[in-house]
């Protein structure tokens, strides 16, 4: 068998595999173990099993369960409905305030955990009943949760970056600062368009009511003290490990410590809340595990067979393609596959084959892992809301109000959808807009 059609067998099997509904993780090791065996007999064994062992001496792997754990906490201990009362006063008067405010909220939410379904969860279940019960728009407000929650997955401390960084061999620490930039420009694009919408149409968010806003001014100072845990947690944990004070294993334990100790201090801390976060911690870093055991296995089996080696020869010599056409259309199978499969599942499928590509591609700057690691990301951001399978559309269908159905979800995506695709092709365009960061701190 020819390298190529090796890697052809490889994906294919594994997309069957997928489509009959087996777990991620066992599909993807299933190929990588079987092929082995196809190919190199029983020695071959020690391929995949020596690649998966380099997973037990990484030691970001630890940050993992620290800061699944600290996203739980910070979602029990109810800081995040307390963050939604300070917005809801501090912006209710201004047309589409508490949308704004949301979007907001969002990115706080994400600054502090690194996951995008804690914001869903936060948005659908606090945001969305609030807005509605004013009279906002469903559709609009439905897309705002929607794009702001998966800012989560771009914005530092990113899980999805953590998980990149492993699987690439790339500094999370770079990654993490790469994305603070594009984050936060795609957040304003979300302002942007809010602002501009209501003020078209104001019956899209009415301003809120003076009776429900008006409370002396010693209150509403009161209410900012709920965004001053928040700050502290995202300064003990991403400011001391940017000066270079801890490293990424220390940031997120201390970040793990600030959030169970926001909850002691806000009376919510119970052994009933620490059993439910330590058992959900656990199922998704025991999730996260198996799947990058499985990537670096499948990984392994592929680059030994000179897989890499053919494709690359494929795309640059026989079609001819740029590098800039190699990057577009890595771009365009991610949004294709987001489809049908979440982030993690992408990022093993593809890994193996893109990542040492994109090494060897002539782009004309530094960093290149860096600035394809954020990229790959904010592509996961449009995979997360895209029809017919993306990961947030359902989850919102199963926690927002009984109002909103699947139509106005579908609907209302749309906008931030081209938004997403925008602040890509600009990051595409202007590299440095992730680059810059992570160079100056490094220098």
């Amino acid at each position: 068998m020819s390298p190529e059609l090796i890697a052809m067998t490889m994906f294919g099997t594994t997309m069957i595999l997928l489509l009959t509904g087996q777990r991620v993780f066992g599909a993807i090791g299933c190929v990588g173990a079987g092929m082995v065996l196809m190919l190199y007999g029983t020695g071959g064994v020690e391929i995949p099993f020596s690649a998966a062992f380099k997973l037990f001496n990484w030691f970001p792997m630890l940050t993992l369960p620290l800061f699944i754990y600290m996203g739980y906490v910070l979602s029990e201990a109810g800081i995040a409905e307390d963050l939604y009362k300070m917005l809801h006063v501090w912006f209710g008067r201004v047309s589409g305030g508490l949308a704004i405010g949301t979007i907001f909220l969002m990115v706080i939410i994400s600054a502090m955990n690194g996951l995008s379904v804690a914001g869903m969860a936060i948005g659908a279940t606090i945001a969305l009943p609030e807005m509605l019960r004013r009279g906002y728009d469903k559709v609009l407000i439905t897309g705002v949760v929607q794009g702001g929650s998966s800012l989560g997955i771009l914005v530092p401390p990113s899980v999805v970056m953590v998980l990149f960084g492993m699987i690439a061999r790339q500094p999370v620490s770079q990654l993490w600062l790469a994305g603070v930039f594009p984050g936060l420009l795609m957040a304003t694009f979300f302002v942007i368009y809010v602002v501009i919408r209501t003020r078209i149409n104001p019956d899209l968010a009415p301003v809120v009511s003076d009776e429900e806003l008006n409370m002396p001014m010693r209150e509403k100072l009161k209410l900012l003290r709920a965004g001053i845990i928040p700050f502290l947690i995202f300064f003990a944990m991403t400011g001391l490990f940017i000066m270079g004070i801890t490293s990424l294993v220390e940031s997120s334990a201390v970040g793990a410590t600030a959030a169970t100790l926001a909850a002691i201090a806000k009376g919510r801390f119970s052994l009933r809340m620490m059993h439910d976060t330590a058992r959900k911690t656990l199922g998704v870093s025991c999730m996260f595990l198996w799947l990058i055991l499985a990537a670096l296995a499948f990984g392994a089996v592929f680059d030994g067979i000179g897989a890499v080696r053919a494709i690359e020869s494929l795309f640059i010599t026989r079609w001819e393609l740029t590098p800039w056409q190699v990057i577009i259309m890595m771009q365009l199978s991610f949004i294709v596959m987001g489809m049908f499969l979440d982030d993690t599942a992408m990022l093993v499928i593809v890994a193996p084959l893109y990542v040492p590509l994109v090494k060897t591609l002539d782009l004309g700057f530094d960093n290149q892992l860096i600035w394809f690691g954020v990229l790959y990301t904010m592509t996961c951001q449009i995979a997360y809301i895209t029809p017919p399978f993306g990961y947030n559309l359902f989850l919102m269908r199963s926690m927002a109000p009984k109002d909103i159905t699947l139509p106005d979800i579908y609907r209302s995506i749309w906008p931030f959808v081209l938004m997403m695709t925008f602040t890509i092709v600009l990051v595409m365009v202007f590299p440095q807009i992730a680059l810059w960061l992570p160079e100056a701190v490094r220098n």
